[in-house]
């Protein structure tokens, strides 16, 4: 048994929301490079010189990536031979708001949807996995919701087939447009019940943005790459200003579902996907 205490976990979520609202993930910043790369329009190639450019002042100056500074998501997953002294609840809340107050990020979180009031730091949202092992790994995922509030769920009849599926996809990142700050990274959830494929197409873009170049492995794979090049080809492209990259990468995670059911949720970023992981 391996005992760790709440102060720990406060402290490893302060770090985890300094980080990842400073820190460009470098996946992402690989994957804008190498758009800036291969664009020929004039325009968003210059859009996307000055978003890495950001990505840089953000991380030498410890100045927030975004003014959006969004809802903390923080996914644990924690080992059953973990034992946690303290209120797990509170020390997740406690570091954020820590986190936050020390970047002197805006704090946007209102307690009340309906009758909103001031806004606050925390608290976030928390999701918890229970896992082997006797250690805790801890994922801050920053959302803001420009992109947040151009998500999708459909429940597609079971006989629907993988056409109607892309379309779909395609059709929310076409309805985000410009809105949501392309180029976009798209979470992808399909199956399990509503609820859970919302929730995965949010996990999915913690995973790192795949080497488009690799074979694909299996039929989600391919999915994935026909979705990208599909996607590119609305020209929306950085800020809605067209050019070669609306998307910088499909991510999908499939679950089992019920025999009457299909759902498929969208989960958009935009290009400033900020997540940061640290284990205990």
């Amino acid at each position: 048994m391996k005992i760790i205490t709440a102060d720990k976990i406060r402290d490893a979520v302060k770090e985890l929301c300094l980080r990842a609202n400073f820190l460009l993930r470098p996946d992402v910043l690989s994957a804008l490079k190498a758009a800036y790369a291969r664009e020929d329009n004039k325009r968003a190639k210059n859009l996307l010189s000055v978003i890495i450019k950001n990505g840089r002042i953000a991380r030498l100056k410890h100045l927030a990536i975004c003014q959006d500074t969004g809802l903390p998501i923080v996914f644990m997953q924690i080992g059953q031979g973990a034992l946690i002294r303290g209120n797990l609840n509170a020390a997740v809340n406690k570091g954020v708001e820590a986190g936050y107050k020390e970047g002197s990020f805006r704090g946007s979180i209102v307690k009340d949807p309906l009758n909103r009031g001031a806004s606050s730091y925390q608290p976030g949202i928390t999701h918890i996995n229970v896992t082997s092992g006797n250690k805790i790994k801890i994922t801050v995922l920053i959302k803001g919701f420009g992109s947040e509030n151009k998500s999708q769920l459909k429940m597609f009849n079971p006989t629907a087939d993988k056409k109607e599926i892309k379309k779909f996809i395609i059709d929310a990142v076409k309805n985000a447009g410009a809105d949501a700050c392309p180029p976009y990274i798209v979470g992808v959830g399909i199956g399990g019940s509503a609820d859970y494929a919302a929730f995965l197409a949010k996990k999915a873009l913690l995973s790192k943005i795949k080497d488009r170049l690799t074979p694909a492995g299996d039929h989600i794979s391919a999915l994935e790459r026909g979705l990208l090049n599909d996607i590119n080809k609305l020209n929306i492209g950085p800020m809605g200003l067209g050019g070669k990259t609306t998307c910088l990468g499909v991510n999908i995670i499939t679950a089992p579902t019920h025999i009457a059911g299909l759902p498929v949720a969208v989960n958009i970023s935009c290009h400033a996907l900020r997540s940061a992981t640290k284990i205990l």
